[in-house]
């Protein structure tokens, strides 16, 4: 009987301190700070610790309250801005003169950019982006603008994806986030013989970084066209753990017929002869099918994750061969690897009798992808001749 008295007092505590931890639990979670990334519909109503911040020539820095400061003889637009004065556009562009690498941006982290916006003029492949990650002596980013952005015939064409969009005219947009951990640069070099005019914004965020946050890389290739080899490497020799996450593809064809039945291979993770993933042919690649014909014709699209965006034809004088734009977006199937990746494309078309033609095709990429640092330093860029669309 002596037991039984105190029964009713225990398992009363019991329920009051169950009733507490089922009101704890949920509050606390409610109450976890949101780092500001990630943003889509259904957390922007969440409010976050982040400071918003923006790089621009009206503020090379981004620092808080330090934007519109340019005086007149400061900006390059002084001249139109000589009735009104400071705070008046004074300094909206940079002249990058030819041979110059011109640092765009530098930031101090932990933070992550979330946005990108610029024009440049002139030829955009003679203009050379990188991107530099915690001090890092070989980029991690080493791309001509253009061919960034999708834009690799140097000629505009609308392109409206999650991850770049290109807007009249030639406005260039980019929303792939990039985590940095210590410090982020950008530069841009002008390999061109004149001077380029440049309007760009970089728009990021402060704010604690996920410790499984990866690095964002992009690298370009544009070899002479080569009808011998196997095929058609967009990329190789990435080492440690990561995912791939887009590739954009400058294609001129140079024969007859159908040039699309290459089927695109991701060899990983000690992958030999045979890769662990294989495609089926170029366009269903890009998420398309049969040739992209509708009633004989090439039919341009461009989808949130995937396109063929561009399609230069033949103009009966110069413009001899047809040329295309693809992307795909690999946003909600990344390729993941844990030790290395290798990427490659077969350059096939049609000949007679319904057999493959081994082609040499005027090729030119990029290569998207997540992974740890350091990377494995890029190839070379190609001289500025090899690099000039021809």
């Amino acid at each position: 009987m002596g037991n039984n008295t105190t029964e009713p007092a225990t398992m009363k505590n019991y329920l009051i301190a169950l009733s507490v931890i089922l009101l704890i639990v949920p509050t606390g979670l409610l109450a976890q700070k949101f780092d500001g990334l990630d943003n889509n519909l259904s957390n922007l109503y969440r409010m976050s610790d982040a400071k918003t911040r923006s790089i621009s020539p009206e503020n090379f820095t981004g620092e808080k309250g330090k934007g519109g400061m340019s005086e007149l003889g400061e900006g390059a637009a002084s001249h139109e801005a000589r009735e009104l004065g400071q705070g008046y556009k004074v300094s909206p562009y940079v002249i990058i003169e030819p041979g110059e690498v011109f640092t765009m941006a530098e930031m101090e982290g932990p933070g992550c950019i979330q946005h990108i916006w610029l024009t440049p003029t002139g030829d955009w492949r003679f203009y050379i982006l990188r991107f530099y990650w915690d001090d890092e002596d070989e980029p991690s980013v080493e791309v001509p603008v253009g061919d960034f952005f999708g834009m690799g015939w140097g000629e505009y064409a609308h392109l409206n994806s999650l991850a770049v969009c290109v807007n009249p005219g030639r406005a260039f947009n980019c929303y792939w986030q990039m985590p940095f951990k210590k410090k982020c640069k950008i530069t841009m070099e002008n390999i061109d013989v004149k001077p380029t005019r440049l309007y760009y914004q970089v728009d990021y965020v402060l704010t604690d970084v996920p410790d499984d946050a990866a690095y964002f890389h992009a690298q370009f290739r544009n070899p002479d066209p080569d009808k011998d080899k196997e095929a058609y490497t967009i990329v190789d020799n990435i080492k440690g753990k990561g995912q791939y996450v887009g590739t954009y593809m400058a294609w001129q064809v140079n024969n007859n017929g159908w040039w699309g039945e290459g089927e695109i291979k991701f060899f990983m993770d000690g992958d030999k002869e045979f890769p662990t993933i294989c495609g089926t042919g170029a366009e269903d690649y890009f998420c398309g099918s049969y040739n992209f014909d509708v009633g004989g014709q090439y039919k341009e699209f461009s989808t949130p994750y995937s396109g063929l965006h561009q399609v230069i034809r033949p103009d009966g004088s110069y413009q001899a061969n047809t040329r295309f734009g693809l992307y795909r977006w690999h946003i909600t199937d990344p390729i993941r690897f844990e030790k290395d990746l290798r990427v490659t494309i077969q350059d096939l078309g049609w000949r007679s009798e319904r057999r493959y033609l081994k082609q040499g095709s005027d090729i030119a990429s990029v290569a998207f992808w997540y992974q740890d640092e350091p990377h494995v330093p890029f190839p070379a860029l190609p001289s500025k001749d090899d690099l000039e669309v021809r």
